[in-house]
């Protein structure tokens, strides 16, 4: 149990800085929307890749923050009879869903994206549109980074709630 214990400190603290990094990007991706529509709509000026740039942020951001945001249990959820379970419930469905769904996914997602990103990489992939912006591959090296962060996340909620169901009252009853 300690490994676990020390497992889900430390995964919990590496997804608390990386998410604190990744949430700057909303400010950049907000700076460069003002931007864009300045000199759209008041200068009848427009940039692909200041256009690209937004998709891009917006990738990044979308993608980097999924751990952060599994940390905090803010993902969409259906939650008509979630909500209608015990403490205890909850948790083993945590858990189920943990490993039967969460890591599994994020394991085909990993590996499956890995010839996607290492392709990208070999032909130094930049965008198809003239004045769009180059090294295209390094946003793309953003998926298997992502759903790794996201797995050991998953791998520490999962941790979290065995430690959970697993752990003895106290003498006033509580875990």
């Amino acid at each position: 149990m300690r490994f676990l214990k020390a497992y889900v400190r430390a995964i919990d603290a590496l997804t608390e800085r990386s998410g604190r990094a990744v949430s700057w990007l909303a400010l950049l991706l907000v700076l460069v929307v003002v931007y864009d529509v300045f000199t759209r709509y008041f200068l009848s000026s427009s940039s692909v890749a200041v256009q690209e740039l937004e998709w891009h942020i917006f990738s990044l951001l979308f993608l980097l923050a999924a751990a952060y945001t599994l940390k905090y249990n803010k993902h969409v959820r259906v939650d008509v009879l979630y909500v209608r379970l015990t403490e205890r419930k909850r948790t083993i469905v945590n858990i189920l869903g943990g490993v039967l769904f969460l890591i599994p996914f994020t394991l085909v997602v990993v590996f499956s994206s890995w010839s996607f990103v290492s392709n990208s990489f070999f032909i130094l992939e930049s965008s198809p549109d003239p004045g769009g912006l180059p090294y295209r591959y390094l946003l793309k090296a953003a998926i298997p980074l992502a759903f790794i962060l996201f797995l050991l996340q998953g791998i520490a909620e999962t941790f979290r709630s065995i430690l959970v169901v697993t752990a003895k009252p106290d003498k006033t009853g509580k875990v």
